[in-house]
């Protein structure tokens, strides 16, 4: 009997497409798995004990905590229906219906225990936060100030109600275009100057034969199309 080939002219079994698997690697992992579980479950266990809630251990790469910069939706969902698999979590373990947290796995059904979690150390140890502060500068504190002053005079302007207000804030607005436009100009020619200073300069070291980039391409475009030049043919 002829013997079995694979695709690459070597011996093949009938089971050598399927993965191989290094048991000592996975035996070694599931002692280190069933090692930090048993460590955990300890940990747990003497918080208990102390009347302490246990929180995950820190590894030294997490970042201070900060204030959010976006606002929680906690209303998104009012009146809206949200189809659920079979297997869907009942409890908070697991994903369910409700306000999920997919950093800690967790699900809460209103919204008071929802904004209360997103405060906690169990949620902020998960997204690798350490619970601290930074204690802010005298600089950091006044450019804080400046920005929340600007946002309520942005806000203030959205409520303007009366047609003088609001053809001053567009003044206002045409004004600072008008600055931006002006500065944009004055850039523009500033960087054309400086170029052909620069050209001047080449000419003046070099003669004048020597191209500047883009100075005769008009020139070139018509001597490729047969062009010479549009003078008369009379003498």
């Amino acid at each position: 009997m002829p013997e079995k080939k694979g695709a690459y002219e070597n011996a093949a079994a009938d089971t050598d497409f399927r993965k191989k698997y290094d048991r000592a690697e996975y035996a070694q992992k599931a002692v280190e798995r069933e090692a930090k579980e048993k460590e955990e479950r300890k940990a747990r266990y003497e918080a208990k004990l102390a009347g302490k809630k246990y929180y995950k251990p820190l590894t030294g790469e997490e970042t201070l905590t900060q204030a959010r910069m976006e606002k929680l939706d906690v209303t998104g969902n009012v009146g809206k229906v949200t189809l659920m698999p079979a297997g869907a979590a009942t409890g908070k373990r697991g994903r369910g219906a409700g306000n999920y947290c997919e950093d800690c796995d967790l699900t809460f059904k209103d919204n008071m225990q929802w904004v209360e979690h997103i405060n906690s150390m169990q949620h902020l140890r998960a997204i690798g936060q350490t619970g601290e502060v930074k204690r802010a500068t005298t600089e950091e504190v006044r450019q804080r100030i400046d920005a929340i002053w600007e946002k309520l005079q942005e806000e203030k302007k959205g409520d303007v109600q009366t047609l003088e207000e609001r053809l001053e804030i567009r003044k206002e607005e045409d004004e600072k275009v008008r600055e931006e436009r002006r500065i944009k100009r004055q850039q523009l020619a500033e960087r054309k100057r400086e170029e052909k200073e620069k050209e001047a300069k080449i000419k003046q070291e070099y003669g004048e034969d020597v191209r500047i980039e883009g100075e005769h391409d008009e020139d070139d475009m018509m001597a490729s199309m047969g062009i010479v030049g549009f003078g008369s043919s009379k003498k």
